[in-house]
């Protein structure tokens, strides 16, 4: 059985599975756990924002940040005081989406298509899209850049935002609308929220989903001036003046959704949720509500972040959660909520938070919480456990903290153990006091991890081929290369190129064809003089001479030295290729600059695939 038959019997099985979802929901009595039955199922509303710390809220003690909306959000409603995710982005939002911890759906990592979650996980967006919801996603998406591991093909009606961990251009930028590139005007929070104003006011007629994922306050620092201006009035570096700016700036948006809410009078019945998807950034070296450690963190301040729950219409009372959960529960939590049925099949790890909800505490059991941050395929650390009473801890460091450590779990230290109700700052490691409390939370962390990697890790293929994104990009962050070559601005993020490409160098991309035929090939590159480049797939290979062109550089609006050096964009030209011929299944495309190529030095960017004829 090809690679290819074996996907489509995935895809047939996942459809499959939101088929008997469908029709379990049809079934039943749509009776809510926590209440009686409603007349219309609730909407929901969750939002996200990216590097956003616990400590980045009013709320929470931050002196210098004014949120008074999310506040109100909070006060108004459920907060969690102990809730958990990962200290990366990716696989964060992994979790998020189908309530298994991230290792298990294929993600492992932030670029190089480490971050795709494989195509046969089953979303809240297919759950709800199955229930007769109007479903929706809004802002960064960061688990797949390519149909089907897109929202489109992850059960959102609606796509606006994009696919990258980040965007380089905060004002006035390019986003895609489906598959399809669309130009914006005004800042990209503003933009994000209008787009999901739309998508309400669309739908307020029946069931919808929006879930609304900020690419806000994630770095680079590009901020509209008022916002910043009170900060840097302060004293504050500009990093963390337009950091702290750029959650301002979120809270007004966030009004601005519930404002619209109110006004159409579907505050009442919609289910309202905000967390962020890992500790916080840039403010956090002047308050961090007193935790250690921030982003990339295997402390508490890497992973503990706000969750706030109001629905007026079944939560009525605002209370405050110390038990401790995690992003693995909210897709239980809100399958619970709605009444909608779980697909028959599908392994969840988290657990529906509704008892918590409403205030039914007294047998809910002692939970144990683990986080494993990714380096590679093999790497078992760095890695937590988190009980109500401990955090055990064990680090892999790198120059900048964790998202710069390297591959070898030999390098690691010993466990770390803290008394979270006696030292939440994590000052004073007592392993060596308890050694029995190590040894059994470190026997349950390396049995956790042992089955949420069963199924194995790779870079998966590229899909081309697909009639619901045609022409496909291939980008240089997802590509493998030999020889010099390497990223312009440090280790391959999203929307950064290869320089320094040379004679007798390759590089090359693994692609998974669905549909066989002929695909035009467009290069997207930068080179000094004119070059032949070697074009080859299977047993053809052609040579395409290509000109020298010189890519324009774009300025970016950034507050910050580091920005400016770290996120750049380029206007890139273009070389056409020609055509090449694929057959059905897993194929190896490859670009090798001849030995004989002289001394130039290419600048790849990526290549543009578009089916022309399918194979008869």
């Amino acid at each position: 059985m090809t690679d290819v038959q074996r996907a489509g019997q995935r895809i047939f099985a996942k459809a499959l599975l939101v088929v008997v979802a469908l029709l379990g929901v049809q079934s039943s009595s749509l009776r809510i756990t926590c209440g009686a039955e409603l007349s219309r199922r609730p909407n929901v509303l969750l939002i996200m924002t990216d590097d956003q710390g616990y400590g980045d809220l009013s709320l929470h003690g931050n002196p210098y940040v004014k949120t008074p909306h999310l506040d109100e959000l909070g006060t108004s409603g459920v907060q969690f005081e102990r809730f958990y995710v990962n200290s990366f982005c990716a696989p964060t939002r992994a979790a998020l989406l189908t309530g298994r911890y991230p290792l298990r759906t294929g993600t492992y990592g932030v670029t190089h298509n480490k971050e795709t979650m494989r195509a046969e996980e089953v979303t809240f967006g297919e759950v709800f899209q199955s229930a007769g919801y109007a479903t929706a996603c809004i802002g960064k998406w960061h688990n797949g850049e390519q149909y089907p591991y897109t929202p489109p093909g992850q059960g959102f009606d609606e796509f606006f935002g994009f696919h990258n961990g980040h965007i380089n251009n905060y004002f006035n930028t390019e986003l895609l609308h489906g598959s399809g590139p669309v130009a914006t005007e005004g800042y990209i929070t503003d933009v994000l929220t209008a787009a999901a104003l739309e998508f309400i006011r669309a739908h307020k007629e029946e069931p919808f989903l929006c879930y609304l994922a900020y690419n806000a306050p994630h770095s680079p620092y590009q901020v509209p001036d008022k916002y910043y201006e009170r900060f840097e009035k302060q004293g504050l570096d500009p990093n963390v003046a337009a950091f702290w700016g750029m959650c301002e700036n979120i809270d007004d948006n966030v009004g601005r959704l519930l404002g619209e809410l109110h006004r159409l009078k579907l505050a009442e019945n919609t289910i309202v949720l905000f967390l962020t998807d890992n500790g916080g950034t840039a403010g956090v070296k002047l308050f961090n509500a007193g935790m250690r450690g921030g982003k990339t963190s295997v402390h508490e301040g890497g992973s503990r972040v706000p969750l706030f729950v109001r629905w007026p219409a079944r939560l009525r009372t605002p209370r405050t959660v110390t038990q401790l959960a995690s992003h693995i529960d909210i897709l239980p939590t809100l399958m619970d909520l709605c009444g909608v049925e779980r697909p028959v099949g599908l392994p969840l790890d988290g657990v529906s938070l509704v008892p918590l909800l409403v205030g039914k505490t007294n047998d809910w059991p002692e939970r144990t919480l683990f986080t494993h941050n990714p380096i590679d395929e093999s790497n078992r650390y760095p890695g937590a456990v988190r009980t109500p009473k401990y955090r055990l801890v064990r680090e892999i460091k790198g120059p900048q903290g964790g998202s710069s450590a390297r591959r070898n779990d030999g390098s690691a230290p010993p466990w770390q153990l803290y008394d979270m109700l006696s030292d939440p700052g994590e000052k004073q490691d007592i392993a060596s006091d308890e050694p029995a409390v190590v040894t059994e939370l470190a026997a349950q962390y390396e049995a956790w991890i042992d089955d949420i990697s069963n199924a194995g890790l790779r870079r998966l293929p590229i899909q081309i081929g697909h009639a619901e994104e045609n022409p496909v990009l291939l980008n240089a962050p997802q590509a493998s290369f030999d020889g010099k070559q390497h990223f312009h601005s440090g280790p391959g993020f999203a929307h950064d190129w290869l320089v320094n490409w040379r004679a007798g160098e390759s590089v090359t991309f693994d692609l998974e064809v669905v549909t066989a035929g002929t695909y035009q090939l467009q290069l997207l590159y930068g080179c000094p003089e004119p070059v032949t480049l070697s074009v080859q797939c299977g047993e053809q290979q052609s040579a395409i001479d290509i000109s020298a062109a010189t890519p324009e550089v774009i300025e970016l609006p950034h507050r910050d030295e580091r920005g400016r050096a770290r996120y750049n964009s380029r206007s890139w030209p273009v070389a056409e290729l020609g055509e090449l011929s694929f057959e059905q299944g897993e194929q190896r495309l490859r670009f090798t600059l001849p030995t004989d190529a002289g001394s130039a030095a290419l600048e790849f960017k990526g290549v543009r695939l578009q089916l022309v004829t399918k194979s008869r």
